[in-house]
């Protein structure tokens, strides 16, 4: 399943960012981050030849601390946005269901604390795709 958010202005040239993202849901619950910004799930930008999955199973590590099973991948969500520093954006997000292991290690950045955020408030989360992923997936359950 895939869906796209808002609508590619054809005299407009993107940046392209893709992400990877981890959906674990336990116990009516969504395994996520809060920082500043608000609630967002695991995962982030994929760096260089970085795979989807080596791509969840490091930002894991930076932003919790936590080891991750990935078990299969479940959709992708893109939009067309305005970056208020970037400017035209186009984040595209592969979503991963999976499972939390184990804390391996301190969280390297330190404005994102683990939390378990009860499925009733996921629509307080901060990027309406990862919404749309989550809902997604609660379908699939």
């Amino acid at each position: 399943m895939d869906k796209t958010f808002g609508k590619k202005d054809p005299n407009l040239d993107y940046f392209d960012r893709p992400g990877a993202y981890l959906i674990c849901i336990e116990n009516g619950k969504l395994a996520c981050v809060r920082t500043p910004k608000g609630y967002f799930l695991l995962g982030g930008g994929i760096e260089g030849d970085e795979s989807q999955p080596d791509c969840i199973h490091r930002e894991c590590l930076e932003e919790a601390g936590l080891s991750v099973t990935i078990t299969c991948p479940l959709c992708t969500a893109d939009s067309y946005t305005i970056h208020p520093r970037i400017g035209p954006f186009h984040p595209i997000q592969y979503y991963y269901l999976g499972t939390i292991g184990e804390r391996v290690q301190e969280p390297i950045e330190l404005d994102h604390t683990f939390v378990w955020l009860p499925l009733e408030e996921i629509e307080t989360m901060y990027v309406p795709q990862q919404i749309w992923a989550v809902q997604y997936a609660m379908k699939q359950e």
